[in-house]
């Protein structure tokens, strides 16, 4: 035992050695396996050792033989020799000696440097020291297994450990949670329900107050409603009234129509009765007139009034008091005739008395002189016979001109068709491109017109066009191309009225050119605009109310008369593009020759309209536009003659004017008052706006 204590405290003792606590690489053996495998391998015995066991053992020393069984007889070294036998007959790689057929001798020679080393390895002291060194290695093993044991067991009560504190800790977390969550929706709960009670209190409120302004509305309605059945019934009363007041405007209209007639009816006795008529008669179509305008205002702004009513009731007593008058002057008239015949057969039968010889005085009487025509204070109505049947002569014209290409116009080949088509695009779209962009553009536009109207072929719409292509060509191209130039002044000078000169001095240069082109011109002018001519058409017993309404210058769909403003406006672009033509010269034209229609027909218009009595809110209108446009031109060619007129207006005209013109037409009258009196202040009419200058042509 103490031998055992000694050998673990010397193992322990090396252990703890800085040798024995170096580390050992056993990839080192590997590689160095076959250096070392003498060092590491353990001893071995010979073939021959048994041979030595049973010779020599029993021959050796007592010392040995003693120690031998002693050492045979210990426990310890049974001990390790029974644990390291195995071990060491596990390694010996002895060989039997039926395994190896070399005879004793060859073994002694082979194996004879060997002999004392299984001696030297082979003792007690070294078997037991093998055997401590193999019972520590196993204890340390089985004392680092169990310390390996230990320190798994430990790291899993660890792990375990770990794993319930966190899974403990888990459980808290989800308290945790589940209790904040828990709070939140206890919050969210309350805030919803106190939400949801603010929301209901705010509901009721609302509930109230839309009860309340439900009930206010209600009467509101209520009040409403009783409103408007009270205004539907006053409306339908006006209605009705208006009906009546309308219907009673009419028969008044028609009534003094009639006396109108019976006044015209009158001029048959104008010769008879060597009286002058024309004051009734003017006095009568003004107030015709009058009552026509009163119903066309009242048609469009609604139902006539009870002014209406009374102011159409006043003309017709007018016109009644105006009949009676002329009955009484015509009876005084057919007297004072029947008298003069009377004393003219007394005068007639003196003379027969004195050539019979019965002594009568030798010298007749004169008839008397003072019972001649009275003196016309008033205006005429009527135009003159000479420019009625120059309106006449022009309107035929172009009823034969209509009816020369009439064939062209009601034929049904699709030749024919497409021929007049091509022929009307060349014919008015040349019209309708005249602008003041350049005069370059505009003398292209009138050669392409006049080479149309020459024969010659021009382009349109891409194809060649003449008036050759059909006998009835230069006839539509005339009457289209009049028709066109009226056309603009109708719709493009009534609203640009810059453009009336470009348009004129074109129209102008084709009249010049082509005279039957310039008689068609007045031809359509006269016939949509009467007043150009001078003319007022009167209206006629049996005639149509709107046919009537057409002569007068307006246009009527069915039963639908234009408005007045949109009626004036083309009135006044018509005046307008007639006064730029009487006064432009086409520049390119022979400057020798006079203006086919010049400043001469324009003093005939001005003075004509001035012997006829005005109209209402049409005489001013067409005044101011035509002394606009025509007045700096008169001026300069007729000087103190102009303003001579132009204050016989002022002073005569003026007045008859203002006297018919109501209330709600005064604008055009105030208009051409301004401008006159302006002109007479400066002694100067000025220059029309959009007046072509020298430097036009030159762009």
């Amino acid at each position: 035992m103490p031998s055992e204590s000694r050998c673990w405290e010397t193992l322990q003792a090396l252990r703890n050695s800085s040798k024995g606590r170096l580390c050992y690489q056993r990839d080192w053996l590997l590689r160095y396996e076959d250096a070392l495998e003498e060092c590491m391998s353990l001893p071995k015995l010979s073939s021959y050792s048994g041979w030595v066991v049973d010779h020599v053992l029993p021959h050796t020393s007592p010392h040995t033989q003693e120690n031998s069984p002693s050492s045979e007889m210990s426990p310890a070294s049974g001990c390790t020799l029974g644990l390291d036998q195995p071990s060491l007959l596990s390694k010996s790689p002895v060989r039997s000696s039926s395994a190896s057929p070399t005879t004793p001798n060859e073994t002694e020679g082979t194996h004879e440097p060997q002999h004392t080393e299984p001696m030297a390895l082979l003792s007690s002291r070294a078997i037991k020291v093998e055997g401590c060194i193999r019972m520590y290695e196993l204890m340390h093993r089985m004392k680092g297994t169990e310390g390996l044991r230990q320190w798994q067991e430990e790291q899993e009560r660890k792990v375990r450990a770990l794993s319930e504190m966190a899974s403990e800790q888990l459980k808290r977390f989800d308290e945790l949670k589940e209790l904040k969550q828990h709070k939140e929706f206890q919050d969210l709960q309350e805030v919803m329900e106190k939400s949801t009670r603010e929301a209901l209190g705010h509901q009721e409120k609302l509930k109230a107050e839309h009860r309340h302004r439900a009930k206010i509305l209600n009467l509101k309605l209520r009040e409403a409603e009783q409103q408007r059945v009270k205004q539907a019934e006053q409306e339908q009363l006006r209605k009705e009234e208006g009906q009546v007041r309308l219907r009673s405007l009419y028969a008044l209209q028609e009534e003094i129509l009639q006396h109108n007639q019976q006044l015209d009816a009158s001029d048959q006795h104008r010769d008879l009765l060597n009286i002058d008529l024309a004051a009734f008669q003017t006095r009568g179509n003004q107030l015709c007139s009058l009552i026509s305008g009163i119903i066309r205002t009242t048609v469009e702004s609604g139902y006539p009034t009870a002014e209406n009513q009374a102011e159409a009731e006043r003309a017709l007593q007018e016109m009644r008091h105006l009949l009676s008058t002329l009955e009484q002057e015509i009876t005084r008239a057919c007297e004072d005739k029947k008298r003069r015949d009377k004393e003219e057969a007394q005068v007639k039968l003196g003379e027969s008395q004195v050539q019979q010889g019965t002594g009568a005085p030798t010298q007749s009487v004169a008839p008397n002189q003072g019972l001649g025509p009275s003196k016309n204070e008033g205006l005429q109505v009527k135009v003159q016979d000479s420019t009625m049947q120059w309106y006449q002569q022009l309107q035929d014209a172009s009823t034969q001109c209509m009816l020369a290409f009439e064939g062209l116009t009601s034929s049904k080949d699709s030749q024919v068709k497409k021929v007049k088509m091509d022929l009307q695009k060349a014919a008015t779209i040349p019209v309708s491109q005249i602008s003041t962009i350049a005069g370059s553009k505009l003398k292209e536009v009138f050669d392409k017109i006049h080479c149309l109207l020459s024969g010659k072929p021009v382009q349109s719409g891409g194809r060649s066009v003449s008036v050759t292509l059909n006998p009835q060509g230069l006839d539509f191209v005339q009457y289209k191309l009049a028709e066109k130039f009226v056309k603009q002044g109708e719709e493009e000078v009534a609203s640009h009225h810059e453009a009336a000169f470009p348009i004129a001095v074109v129209a102008s240069g084709i009249w010049e050119l082509h005279p039957r082109v310039g008689d068609l011109i007045l031809a359509h002018l006269h016939k949509k605009c009467p007043y150009s001519v001078p003319f007022y058409p009167a209206f006629k017993e049996g005639m149509v109310l709107e046919d009537y309404q057409r002569m007068l210058g307006y246009q009527v769909e069915g039963s639908k008369v234009e408005q007045q403003d949109n009626f004036l406006k083309r009135m006044s672009g018509m005046i307008r593009l007639y006064a730029a033509i009487i006064q432009l010269r086409w520049p390119y034209g022979n400057q020798q020759v006079a203006h086919p229609h010049g400043l001469n027909h324009g003093w005939r218009w001005l003075a004509q309209i001035l012997n006829m009595e005005p109209l209402s809110d049409v005489t001013a209108t067409l005044l101011f536009d035509f002394l606009e446009v025509c007045g700096n031109a008169l001026m300069k060619q007729y000087q103190a003659q102009f303003w001579k007129m132009i204050l016989l207006i002022k002073e005569a005209y003026f007045p008859r004017i203002e006297a018919i013109t109501s209330s709600g037409q005064m604008g055009s009258f105030i208009r051409l008052k301004q401008f006159l009196e302006k002109c007479l202040h400066h002694r100067e009419i000025p220059i029309p706006k959009g007046f072509l200058p020298s430097s036009f042509w030159r762009s």
